[in-house]
């Protein structure tokens, strides 16, 4: 598709932001296990994290393909950080747009939006994943009050997030209508930090497992209505799916880059690799690939942004992007020969960041369960 004035400006500001104050820190954020606070309140002075959010709460009111273009260009200084970024914007800042009362909007969104405060969603739990309708976290009512007990596990920011979305069982007999949505602080006493993993990627921000021991939240927590917290969970799943295929669009952009850069450099029998046949080739197919996931993703957007279902969109450009991101950084590692295993050498970060892009926001597995069930429903 092409890109309006506008959206290329933001595109190019996402990108300068990308390039001068994140890429030069990362492998030492890496090392140390995070990324700063303030890098975060930078983000939200630039407009990034809140970008559909309206300007009354201090968002930017932009368009949902402006939002993809920037995380793919945070995705490709760094995968951790434009997760961090992503699960403020959406679903966490998204949802309490959406569903939240005019008093939780005016409270929280603006400190979310200048990235003073970070937001994390609670969904998954040790025994389910995929299936967001099994899980065991009870919020009981206790007069004005919520009880909440229960764990949830690969919470991204989960211990350096100061709003938690937090999804919970409030009906034991129904299921999916059983469930209901809260919006808290992780400053709770009952909110506890129970470990952070230790990551093959996305070392630059905290993935945690969090349990809630009987913690009191008032009953004007509830976000949405009592027993629609799937609804305000899954309701923007389309959305994120989106965000992760620019994830991994920023990610494998990146990869070519470097090899790229890498086969211009490195000789082998009197000339640079890239003058030979096999290599060239080989970025080529590289290239394209990334082309084809970004015009997927950027259509998967366009469609949200017109107001029509997204479902199927989303789920093909996740599939395809994620996919494909582990292929060409694989393919850069090979690229770099030896050189691409150490950690001296970018693709080997980048390997391991992209990796995750086929688990989160649903696995390929899912992806391809959804997309086969909507192919009676599409124009073949």
């Amino acid at each position: 598709m092409l890109l309006t004035e506008e959206q290329k400006i933001i595109r190019l500001n996402a990108r300068n932001f990308a390039k001068n104050e994140i890429f030069p820190h990362v492998q030492a954020w890496e090392k140390a296990g995070s990324a700063p606070r303030e890098l975060y309140r930078k983000m939200g002075a630039v407009g990034l994290m809140g970008m559909t959010i309206s300007q009354e709460y201090g968002g930017s009111g932009l368009d949902f393909v402006s939002y993809v273009l920037a995380v793919e260009e945070i995705s490709a200084a760094d995968g951790g950080i434009s997760n961090m970024m992503s699960a403020n914007n959406s679903p966490v800042a998204v949802a309490i747009e959406k569903f939240g009362t005019d008093t939780q909007k005016q409270n929280l969104l603006p400190f979310l939006t200048s990235g003073e405060w970070l937001g994390c969603i609670h969904l998954t739990e040790p025994h389910t994943g995929s299936d967001a309708s099994a899980i065991t976290t009870r919020a009981v009512r206790d007069g004005d009050e919520y009880v909440l007990n229960g764990q949830k596990s690969f919470i991204t920011g989960g211990s350096t997030a100061q709003i938690a979305l937090i999804i919970a069982r409030t009906d034991e007999l129904k299921e999916k209508n059983g469930i209901t949505a809260f919006i808290c602080s992780t400053d709770n006493p009952g909110y506890k930090v129970l470990s952070k993993e230790k990551k093959l990627g996305h070392r630059t921000n905290d993935t945690c497992q969090v349990a809630f021991d009987s913690m009191r939240v008032p009953a004007t927590d509830v976000l949405g209505e009592v027993g629609r917290g799937l609804s305000v969970a899954l309701g923007g799943l389309s959305l994120g799916r989106i965000g992760v295929a620019a994830q991994s669009v920023g990610g494998a952009r990146s990869a070519l880059a470097a090899a790229h850069r890498y086969s211009k450099d490195r000789q082998t029998f009197g000339k640079p690799i890239i003058e030979h046949q096999a290599i060239s080739f080989q970025l080529a197919e590289m290239a394209t690939q990334i082309e084809v996931a970004r015009q997927m993703y950027l259509h998967a957007a366009q469609t949200h942004d017109a107001g029509l279902d997204s479902t199927y969109e989303a789920s093909v450009s996740k599939l395809f992007a994620s996919e494909m991101a582990e292929r060409v950084a694989s393919a850069a590692i090979q690229i770099h020969g030896g050189y691409g295993y150490l950690e001296d050498y970018e693709v080997e970060k980048i390997y391991r960041d992209v990796r995750v892009y086929q688990i989160y926001e649903g696995t390929s597995e899912i992806q391809k369960i959804v997309i086969s069930r909507l192919l009676d429903k599409i124009d073949l």
